[in-house]
């Protein structure tokens, strides 16, 4: 499970640099708008996609990071994302628009959009993998000790499908005034995943007060 953790994750990784790299010559078509090849435009117009790109993959991995620990990124994180990536898309199709060239949209479409959309999943196949081999080891660590019982499969099934409102009102019963609500804390009481712990801790700290304080 954790060798194919790590090639879903190097395929994905993989997918969206290529998909940047195929971007990159029609951005730079755009950014020249013609100039001579090997003029300074030219040359200077080759800086455009990498730019866009290195700021979006540095955003990704700062997300994949910090959704493995549960920690939330703000408004502007998400706005880089999609702002770097609809500015790729449209400077890849700009020139296929102008000319009213269906066929060239759609191909210079695709490939920003799989960028958009395996950015978006990335993120969320690794957590839930982290999820599956924790699952993996704990049931090894009891096969070894003899102790699984016949029950162990039928409750983990049914526990992923506690939906989100059944957490919260978990976390509601175990909440009392002393209680600093975090991700962490949200966990220990509801059992749930890192990933759903911090819009769970957001929703029950928005409940209680604790957000406008």
């Amino acid at each position: 499970m954790e060798q194919v953790r790590r090639q879903v994750d190097r395929l994905c990784w993989a997918g969206i640099l290529l998909g940047l790299a195929f971007t990159m010559t029609n951005v730079q078509r755009f950014a020249a708008a013609g100039s001579p090849v090997g003029s300074l435009q030219w040359w200077a117009a080759w800086l455009l996609d990498p730019m866009v790109s290195l700021v979006l993959l540095a955003i990704l991995r700062a997300e994949q990071v910090t959704a493995r620990y549960g920690v939330r990124t703000g408004g502007w994180v998400r706005t880089a994302k999609w702002f770097t990536l609809a500015a790729t898309c449209v400077m890849n199709t700009w020139d296929a628009f102008a000319a009213g060239h269906t066929a060239m949209v759609v191909l210079h479409s695709v490939p920003p959009l799989v960028v958009f959309v395996a950015a978006e999943a990335v993120t969320d196949l690794r957590d839930k993998l982290t999820e599956a081999i924790r699952a993996a080891r704990e049931h090894q660590a009891d096969t070894i000790a003899g102790t699984v019982p016949e029950a162990v499969e039928p409750v983990r099934t049914a526990a992923r499908r506690i939906s989100f409102d059944e957490y919260l009102q978990r976390a509601r019963q175990s909440w009392t005034p002393e209680v600093t609500v975090t991700p962490a804390w949200i966990r220990q009481v509801t059992g749930c995943s890192r990933g759903l712990s911090s819009r769970l801790s957001a929703a029950l700290a928005s409940e209680v007060g604790e957000g406008e304080a």
